[in-house]
């Protein structure tokens, strides 16, 4: 007599996609309530001029496509490597590969966006996705290895040059400096929103059939060859006349040689390898007790309570009766280590991590502008990118050996990575208290010294 298994099969409740939507949707309108009681300009302020309007929304039309494309790989790439054949130790070796490159390249890029503009850096985003997907759709099955080096080249950029792009253009054009705030919380809003958008698209263009992989490809063509049109007519931008030497001194004297931009930089590279982390462990951490899950139906929760979390940073930090950025990101980055310790602790019950996962993203939704707005304060635009560049490399570094030894050797199990994440959020945390004492008074910037 056989034995019939049942397998179970664990889902989202469909009400937490209404739930959060509606979230965000009172968390926005509300917050030109706050915004107009603090009597501080945001999106909806009838004070901000018709001509940072246009350049806001232009912007974030560039980033949204810019977004989509990121998004686009980051849902299918698992999913086409699967298609291919490809095992699990090859899988590994892909993200060593793309962790490798983004290691070296991100403090180079960094400087190159410097020098030589931002645009061009940008341009060069655009490219390397055009390339690539001509390649996945040309080729039957192309090389892995450069693909990944491809793909982690133009995450880096994305990282960092289209936030350096805006703010240099911001300033070129004249807009008010504390509107910048608004824009910070948009691109996190707009990018998380894209990521999901990305995955309806993609699920769209593949649908059923398990053949259709170039489909995607051929949409990445579109998009990269729209946004460089877009770039190359609707954005200029003058060359940079600053030699490397002179680049290298500037580098050292507000950047090395400030204690407070290497707490920033310390801060942000402590919320980059958790977030590596937690989007290499979090599909098995899910099906660690054996059941199924539908691991797609998730992915819309953890960016739709990162959009939700976004919204919260205009209602918390504008304004002179609001928190004090440092005070509120101490307090975020102790909850973010909070939240992945219970998940180090090795808790599997599933809707219980899908909370946390949630809180988690929520978290990070509100300290990505966060740190944007005190870069603002802390960084001279010209060396920004440098500096962006620069925190990504420790990270990338941390994450590598975390993917060799825990994904390829299995010397270090996934618990371990996380409580590593948790060490480094609240070193995070000290980090951006010891900012409060020896930074400038709330709101001042190099900008106005």
């Amino acid at each position: 007599m056989g034995v019939v298994i049942e397998s179970s099969i664990w889902e989202p409740n469909p009400s937490l996609y209404i739930f959060i939507f509606l979230c965000c949707c009172v968390s926005i309108f509300l917050s030109p309530i706050s915004s107009n009681l603090n009597r501080t300009s945001t999106i909806f302020d009838h004070g901000i001029s018709s001509s940072f309007f246009r350049f806001q929304w232009k912007f974030l039309l560039l980033y949204s496509l810019a977004s989509v494309m990121e998004g686009l790989w980051s849902v299918f790439g698992e999913y086409e490597l699967a298609s291919y054949g490809i095992g699990r130790a090859t899988m590994v070796m892909t993200l060593c590969y793309g962790y490798g490159t983004a290691l070296f390249a991100a403090p180079v890029l960094g400087v190159l966006s410097d020098l030589i503009g931002h645009k061009k850096v940008c341009l060069v985003f655009c490219i390397l996705h055009f390339f690539t997907a001509l390649w996945k759709r040309t080729l039957e099955q192309p090389s892995i290895f450069m693909t990944s080096i491809c793909l982690s080249l133009a995450n880096t950029i994305f990282s960092f040059s289209f936030e350096t792009l805006m703010v240099t253009q911001h300033e070129k054009q004249g807009h008010r400096l504390d509107s910048l705030n608004d824009t910070f919380w948009l691109m996190t809003f707009f990018e998380s929103a894209c990521f999901i958008a990305s995955q309806i698209f993609a699920n769209w263009l593949v649908g059923n059939n398990m053949e259709k992989t170039s489909a995607p490809s051929s949409a990445i063509i579109f998009l990269a060859t729209t946004c460089f049109t877009f770039l190359t007519k609707g954005w200029t931008e003058t060359p940079g006349t600053t030699s490397l030497k002179e680049y290298s001194l500037s580098f050292y004297e507000y950047i090395f040689g400030d204690k407070r931009i290497w707490l920033l930089t310390w801060a942000q590279t402590c919320l980059h390898f958790s977030i590596g982390i937690f989007w290499i462990l979090w599909a098995p951490t899910v099906v660690a007790d054996g059941r199924e899950v539908q691991l797609g139906l998730l992915y819309p929760c953890f960016l739709g309570s990162r959009m939700l979390g976004s919204t919260a940073f205009p209602c918390l930090t504008s304004g002179p009766s609001s928190f004090r950025t440092e005070d509120c990101l101490v307090y975020a980055y102790i909850i973010l280590a909070l939240l992945l310790s219970i998940v180090a602790y090795d808790y599997q019950e599933i809707g219980v991590l899908v909370t946390l996962f949630c809180l988690f993203h929520a978290c990070v939704g509100f300290i990505l502008p966060s740190l944007a707005r005190l870069r603002t304060m802390y960084v001279p635009n010209e060396l920004r990118g440098g500096m962006m560049g620069l925190s990504l490399a420790p990270a990338n570094a941390a994450i590598l050996l975390s993917v060799v030894q825990g994904g390829y050797y299995r010397n270090v199990s996934n618990a371990v990575l996380m409580a590593f994440g948790v060490l480094g959020l609240l070193l995070a945390a000290g980090c951006m208290h010891s900012l409060k004492k020896w930074g400038k008074q709330p709101y001042h910037n190099w900008h106005k010294q």
